[in-house]
């Protein structure tokens, strides 16, 4: 199993357990207790650091991503994420970190879009994001998805330190 695929996996686990205590909270009381922060620092430094070597390695990493072959460019396929009736659509590139995860996709993909045929392609995740920077509706990456629910902004990825 790749690096990035067990940070994001630690993640969702930590991001899950966290939402969970949250839920718990807001069940006795409307808002937060003020001490649910300081409670619960260990756990939110310990998220901000992952998320932050996440912002690394996908930097770095070299991602399947699934492309269109009917399209006459064999374009990149997008994942619409802004509803219907929002002024702007935003859209993410959903990228994957082995072959299973984009076959599984792929699957998916030809379920909603059954007239389309999919090929898989490689691309560095900094050149993805370079690529789709200056459109306005380009939110980040979708990390394996739909199998997960991980969607790194495109304004986060970066490479500050190693």
């Amino acid at each position: 199993m790749s690096e990035l695929k067990e940070l994001v996996e630690k993640f969702i686990e930590i991001d899950d357990d966290l939402n969970e205590k949250i839920e718990n909270a807001l069940d006795k009381n409307d808002e937060l207790d003020e001490s649910f922060e300081e409670d619960n620092k260990e756990q939110l430094e310990e998220l901000g650091e992952i998320y932050h070597e996440i912002e690394h390695q996908v930097f770095h990493e070299e991602f399947i991503v699934v492309l269109n072959a009917k399209s006459e460019d064999k374009e990149i396929v997008a994942l619409i994420i802004s509803e219907e009736d929002d002024e702007k659509e935003e859209f993410v590139i959903p990228v994957y970190t082995d072959e299973a995860e984009a076959d599984e996709a792929i699957e998916v993909f030809k379920e909603q879009f059954g007239e389309n045929e999919f090929i898989c392609d490689k691309q560095i995740g900094n050149e993805i994001i370079s690529d789709y920077a200056e459109d306005e509706g380009f939110v980040g990456l979708a990390i394996n998805a739909p199998q997960w629910d991980f969607v790194i902004g495109g304004e986060d990825v970066h490479d500050c330190c190693e």
